[in-house]
């Protein structure tokens, strides 16, 4: 996918002005708050969850070589092949090569995020094999062309009648006749379409959510069970993860298990939990002749020598987003690639280059919510103002920012002059307010207040403190 993250100001003009988008935005995130917030008020013990799942992927992260060579061992034992890629562009080389090798027409896929990291869809279809997402939101935005706008939910952005439009366009109304008048209508004709093209694929492509080191196990959660017919129907298997993925074992996998789907939808536990170890035994009675693992580098081993290690704990639940204002207002694609919200703009910077997102670490409040809800205690808040820091030494930031900020600079290490020009500022401020006592246009500010209008200040911060400090006294 290629970012349009440099644009982001221009998508976010767009966003809020999507009228079909911000309905759906209102209409879907509360539910992933108030699902999220029920599963964890009745799960025993949350915060020593919270903390153990921390120390465990402290544990693979300080010796991730150890257990990656270990995973990779216990795959070769159980009969699979692991292959390593340090860039998108070989992720992308590995995967058209093994299709190749099974003599591969037509891959069905699960939903992985790392391949919509590295663009695997475009390099298939460039190599000329069909390639069908078999996951419902993914399949959905596949049709129309565009990004997932949600790491769990794909098509949130999408209404019902957009879907039907595009079955509508796609599908052959001789063979799937009728009208699509609710969403078990949708399902049951993206069920229809997709039965033919799980029984015809060469090859099945799914992500993963963990991999195992102790086992040379792979962990996969779905709540629509099509990566278990991605997996166990064509004769050749392919998954492509990153290699922060990887855990020392099966035990530690239960008990992330445990907070990624509450977490993320509010499910004690996803409708389907699939461990995958290698290719088909003489007894079994179904499964893949060929089982490959392709380990995705793509920047993750200079984050883990970087200030921005913490960011590999990430298990991709979507809790941030869900709680963040600034997603909740323009929704995924305004981020411009393929992981949005806080995670993203974090992600987004470290892995295409800080120069070409330099607006996402400023897309936040720093309310902190992300961090308060991460099951991993991601400290997002301190890593974004980090690479707010960074974008400033290389002055990615604009002239009239490095301005402001330097001037403010100035004064602040003045503290007469300082208070003087507050004062001045409180005057200037009582000026441009209307007679209800708001304001409602402010220069150099105007994107701010284009939606919003503030109060007059009284007094100003130090002003107030110092009553406060009085009136604490008495």
């Amino acid at each position: 996918m290629k970012s349009t993250s440099a644009q982001f100001n221009t998508n976010v003009r767009r966003a809020l002005h999507d009228v079909t988008l911000q309905q759906a935005l209102l209409r879907v995130g509360p539910g992933f708050v108030d699902h999220r917030r029920q599963a964890l008020a009745v799960l025993p013990d949350a915060e020593n969850l919270r903390i153990r799942a921390r120390e465990i992927k402290e544990r693979a992260l300080a010796s991730l070589d150890h257990y990656l060579l270990e995973f990779e061992k216990n795959v070769q034992a159980n009969g699979g092949q692991v292959h390593w890629a340090q860039t998108a562009e070989q992720a992308n080389a590995i995967c058209v090569e093994l299709c190749k090798q099974a003599r591969a027409r037509s891959v069905i896929k699960g939903k992985t995020m790392v391949g919509e990291e590295v663009g695997l869809n475009d390099a298939l279809e460039a190599a000329g094999l069909e390639t069908i997402e078999t996951d419902l939101g993914e399949y959905i935005i596949q049709l129309a062309k565009e990004p997932p706008s949600h790491i769990i939910a794909p098509a949130i952005h999408k209404t019902r009648k957009q879907i039907v439009d595009l079955f509508d366009r796609f599908h052959d109304r001789s063979l799937y006749p009728g009208h699509l008048e609710s969403v078990a209508d949708i399902v049951n004709e993206a069920r229809a379409v997709m039965r033919s093209k799980y029984l015809a694929a060469d090859v099945g492509i799914t992500g993963a959510n963990f991999l195992i080191a102790e086992t040379g196990t792979t962990v996969l959660v779905t709540n629509e069970g099509n990566g278990d017919l991605c997996s166990s129907l064509p004769d050749t298997h392919i998954i492509i993860a990153g290699i922060e993925k990887v855990l020392p074992t099966l035990n530690d996998a239960a008990v992330l298990l445990r907070l990624l789907a509450r977490n993320a939808t509010g499910q004690d536990i996803t409708s389907y939990t699939s461990f995958f170890t290698g290719a088909r035994r003489a007894d079994d009675s179904d499964g893949p002749n060929n089982f490959h693992i392709v380990l995705v580098d793509n920047g993750r081993s200079d984050m883990l020598n970087s200030e921005y290690r913490d960011m590999l704990r990430c298990i991709r639940c979507g809790a941030c987003m869900n709680h963040c204002p600034v997603y909740g207002a323009v929704g995924g694609h305004a981020y411009g690639w393929v992981y949005p919200g806080p995670m993203g703009s974090v992600l987004t910077p470290l892995m295409n280059g800080l120069a070409q997102s330099s607006a996402l670490p400023n897309a936040s409040t720093l309310c902190g919510r992300c961090e308060e809800v991460c099951p991993m205690s991601i400290p997002l808040p301190q890593l974004l103002r980090q690479l707010r820091n960074d974008g400033h030494k290389q002055q990615l930031d604009s002239w009239s920012a490095r301005s402001t900020l330097a001037l403010w600079a100035w004064l602040a290490r003045r503290p007469k002059l300082y208070r003087s020009a507050t004062s001045l500022s409180l005057l200037v401020l009582r000026l441009f307010g209307r007679a209800d006592g708001r304001l409602r246009h402010l220069p150099m500010i105007s994107g701010w207040m284009a939606s919003r209008d503030l109060p007059t200040p009284k007094s100003s911060f130090m002003q107030q403190w110092k009553q406060h400090q009085g009136d604490a006294d008495d």
